[in-house]
C-alpha cells in the first residue's frame, strides 16, 4: 500500500502539471535534435548523424526526466515541509517509500523519452525501438531516480540539488555517448566515462535501434548503480529513524 500511495501522489502531480511536464520534456531535446541534427549532417562512416543522435537524446531525456522529477521535490519536502517526519512515524515501511519514489521517477523519465520518440517518427530514420528499449529506458530512469533520492536526502540546503546537477548531471549529458561516441575520447577518460550509466544506456539503445541486442554487461552496470545508490538511500532513512 505504501508504494501505491507514493505512485498515486506522483500521478496526481503529473495530472496537475501535465502540460508543464510535457512541454519541459520536449523543449531541450528538440533543441538538441534541431541544432545538432541539422548542423552536423553525417558521422565518419557516412551514416546520418540523426541516427546516432536520437538514441542518445532519448537516453538523456530519460535521465533528466527521472532525476528532476524526484530530486528537487523530495529535497523541498525534506528541508522545508518536514514531510519526512510523517514518513518516519507512519506505519508505512520505509522501503516502500523509496521504491515508490523510484518507480514514479522512472515512469516520468520513460514518458519523457517516449515523447521524443513520437516527435522523431516523421523524420523516418528507420531506427527500431522495441520492448527491450523501453525496459532499458525504465531501468535508466530507475538509476537516476534513486540518485535523485540520495541527493535529496544528503543535501544540506535547497541549492545543493542544482549544484549537483551542474557538477554531475550536466557533464554526463554532454559526455556520456550522447552527442559523440566515447571512442573518440583519450584513453583513461574513455574508460571512466564508458562505465557511467548514461553511457551504457545510450550505447544499448543505439545498438538496438540498428538491429542489435542489448548488452548484458550494460544491464548489469545499470543494476549495480541501482543497488549501490539504493543501499545509500536505505541507510540514510533507517539511520534517521533510529536516531
Amino acid at each position: 500500500m505504501g508504494i501505491i500511495t507514493i505512485l498515486w501522489e506522483k500521478w496526481r502531480e503529473f495530472r496537475r502539471d501535465f502540460y508543464k511536464i510535457t512541454l519541459a520534456a520536449m523543449v531541450a531535446p528538440l533543441m538538441y535534435l534541431i541544432v545538432f541534427g541539422m548542423g552536423i549532417k553525417t558521422i565518419s562512416n557516412g551514416e546520418p548523424y540523426l541516427n546516432f543522435l536520437i538514441p542518445g537524446v532519448v537516453a538523456l531525456t530519460t535521465m533528466n526526466g527521472s532525476f528532476n522529477a524526484i530530486a528537487q521535490n523530495l529535497n523541498v519536502q525534506r528541508l522545508y515541509e518536514k514531510a519526512f517526519d510523517q514518513v518516519m512515524i507512519s506505519p508505512t515501511p520505509l522501503w516502500q517509500f523509496i521504491v515508490g519514489q523510484v518507480i514514479g521517477g522512472s515512469l516520468r523519465g520513460l514518458y519523457a523519452g517516449c515523447i521524443i520518440l513520437l516527435l522523431t517518427i516523421p523524420i523516418g530514420t528507420g531506427l527500431v525501438f522495441n520492448g527491450v528499449s523501453f525496459l532499458i529506458m525504465f531501468l535508466n530512469g530507475a538509476v537516476f531516480s534513486i540518485i535523485g533520492v540520495v541527493v535529496s536526502f544528503y543535501a544540506k540546503s535547497h541549492t545543493d540539488v542544482p549544484r549537483f546537477s551542474n557538477y554531475v548531471i550536466m557533464p554526463m549529458a554532454y559526455l556520456c555517448n550522447t552527442f559523440f561516441s566515447t571512442e573518440q575520447m583519450p584513453s583513461g577518460i574513455r574508460q571512466v566515462v564508458g562505465v557511467l550509466p548514461l553511457s551504457q544506456t545510450s550505447g544499448m539503445l543505439r545498438n538496438i535501434a540498428v538491429g542489435g541486442n542489448a548488452d548484458a554487461k550494460g544491464i548489469a552496470i545499470l543494476a549495480a548503480y541501482l543497488i549501490g545508490f539504493g543501499g545509500m538511500a536505505f541507510w540514510f532513512l533507517y539511520k534517521k529513524k533510529n536516531l
